[in-house]
């Protein structure tokens, strides 16, 4: 590698070994920057030490599920090559309404890093759900007015897309009418349905679980992208999308926590790709090719006139990044952002009260041993939940955890409205004592619990309640709370900081037995009233099949 820079003109040159994602060839080669543009690329004679890559891009991710704000989230992300993000805001956006995606937006601007923010579609996700904020079409309108709103967020109202609601209808044509891409959220629609969505103007969709679903949607001319988050992960279901399909798929995380993200972002999925034999034009085709054209990203592809953004790596094979540039600058150096931390401000909003282990009690009819009910069932590595049904234990009138068979309490807090908690059962959290709580509830980040019993619960939603946002463990041990200030989703410490904090407390909850692979994103989940098939929002368990309201079982006399 070369480099020589003239500071007093704002020009500087590179040379490597240059890999062309648009051309598709790799050649030694010197690029000269002016400013934040690649004004000059001149080929060399002879191979060069190291190579430059295009920068990666996350297609679709919700930055706050990093329980970071973006400039932090930016400072880790950028390390592992990832040089831009497409970012739907709409967890801050279902707190605190469009002040919280202006929040997110002059965050963003104390970083180098590109993060491409759309206008949240779906705030609240259902009338069903009690959120913070709603943001109407109107709303939604003046949002995409916005040069820094670049597309609509993903459309999780599919029911509505589907049955034509003009509110759902309304803010896809703004979104049309701006000449602004459609982002969608449609797990296991096929068939006639799939196409009725695809056709109303969604372009795109991160919610596909097997390769079936996704060719069928490609088919309709939607673009794939495959995800690998910490929830939900479908890399290895979908990654054959990039031999067969290169010019159909992205790569994205869609939620990604602290502990993770330090280690790796999207290069690990290209890593991932080219360990499987995939040809590396079709990983970069993914990667950082279709990201830029679909969403209309000012990141350069490494061709003249492009704006300089671009990696450097010891080991092609390895992916060993060096250096990341962006718009013409260092932007991170073996691992480490090249700017400084920026402190956040804290906007929030959390009104609800501490609780009493009774407002958990759910009462039983008089006289029964055990009563069955609808149980969610909790699936690792998913956002889909399962719909059992199973007989729970009645101790003193009031139905309880039946810990032999793994089916726990769950309750959801509403933390804008001081209402009775819901309360049902769920499957497979593992939780052999105490309790865990997140206020990071999706999408409308009331706080949701599960643990063992009432008072587990209670304490635990209290840690909550007294940190106004944060996530919290319940142990014989002691318990533990890792306070978010920032909308109740993100903390305002450095991301190392946040990192091991919710490492120990993610270990905490293992401690308690949960084998879940991420117990708190899966938790996350249980309240999200538009993924498949039973969840429970502040009002009780809801069928997302049906897409309505459900009992918890027929048998319950009354509930406290």
């Amino acid at each position: 590698m070369h480099e020589h820079a003239a500071s007093r003109r704002g020009q500087w040159t590179i040379s490597g070994n240059l890999v062309d994602p648009v051309r598709r060839s790799i050649r030694p080669a010197t690029l000269t920057i002016v400013d934040d543009r690649i004004t000059e690329i001149s080929d060399d004679s002879v191979p060069h030490a190291t190579w430059l890559l295009p920068g990666f891009i996350d297609a679709h991710v919700h930055v706050e599920s990093s329980l970071l704000p973006p400039a932090e989230f930016a400072r880790l992300a950028v390390a592992h090559g990832t040089v831009a993000t497409v970012s739907d805001p709409h967890e801050i956006a279902n707190v605190l309404g469009i002040p919280g995606v202006e929040f997110m937006l002059d965050d963003a601007r104390h970083s180098p890093f590109t993060f491409h923010f759309g206008a949240p579609s779906c705030v609240p996700a259902t009338p069903f759900d009690h959120a913070g904020a709603v943001i109407d079409a109107h709303g939604v309108a003046r949002l995409l007015d916005r040069p820094d709103i670049g597309y609509l967020s993903e459309m999780m109202n599919y029911p509505g897309v589907l049955a034509g609601v003009p509110d759902v209808l309304a803010k896809i044509a703004a979104a049309k009418a701006r000449g602004k891409p459609v982002d969608g959220h449609a797990p296991r629609l096929h068939g006639p349905q799939a196409a009725a969505y695809a056709a109303a103007g969604i372009t795109t969709d991160h919610e596909c679980v097997t390769l079936d679903e996704a060719l069928g949607k490609i088919a309709l001319g939607m673009k794939i992208l495959i995800r690998e988050g910490s929830a939900a992960r479908n890399f290895d279901a979908l990654a054959s999308l990039i031999d067969t399909h290169p010019d159909h798929c992205m790569l994205c995380s869609d939620d990604k926590h602290p502990h993770q993200l330090i280690h790796g972002h999207i290069d690990e999925l290209v890593r991932r790709a080219l360990s499987r034999g995939s040809s590396l034009f079709d990983v970069l085709q993914a990667s950082s090719v279709n990201p830029v054209r679909h969403y209309g990203l000012p990141v350069g592809l490494l061709q003249p006139g492009d704006r300089a953004d671009f990696l450097e790596v010891s080991d092609l094979e390895a992916i060993a990044i060096h250096r990341v540039f962006v718009a013409g600058h260092l932007a991170a150096t073996d691992g480490r952002a090249a700017w400084p931390r920026v402190a956040s401000a804290t906007p929030n909003r959390f009104e609800a009260h501490p609780k009493q282990p009774a407002d958990f009690a759910i009462a039983a009819s008089y006289g029964a041993s055990s009563v069955t009910v609808r149980v969610i069932e909790a699936l690792d590595g998913q956002l889909v939940t399962g719909s059992l049904r199973h007989p729970v234990p009645v101790i003193d009138g009031r139905l309880t955890s039946d810990l032999s068979a793994d089916v726990l309490m769950i309750t959801v807090v509403d933390r804008y409205d001081d209402r009775p908690p819901a309360v049902a059962f769920v499957k497979n959290f593992g939780l052999r004592a105490g309790a865990i709580a997140s206020s990071v509830s999706h999408d409308s980040h009331n706080v949701v619990a599960v643990g063992v019993d009432e008072a587990s619960l209670a304490r635990a939603v209290n840690l909550i309640v007294g940190a106004k946002g944060g996530l919290s463990v319940v142990a014989p041990e002691g318990d533990t709370v890792l306070p978010l200030p920032i909308a109740g989703l993100m903390s305002d410490q450095p991301g190392d900081v946040v990192a091991a904090a919710y490492a120990d407390i993610d270990r905490r909850a293992r401690h308690l037995g949960s084998r879940l692979e991420a117990p708190f994103m899966t938790l996350a989940f249980m309240a999200l009233l538009v993924i498949p098939s039973l969840k429970i929002g502040p009002q009780g368990l809801f069928d997302v099949d049906a897409f309505r309201p459900v009992e918890l079982t027929d048998e319950i006399a009354s509930g406290s």
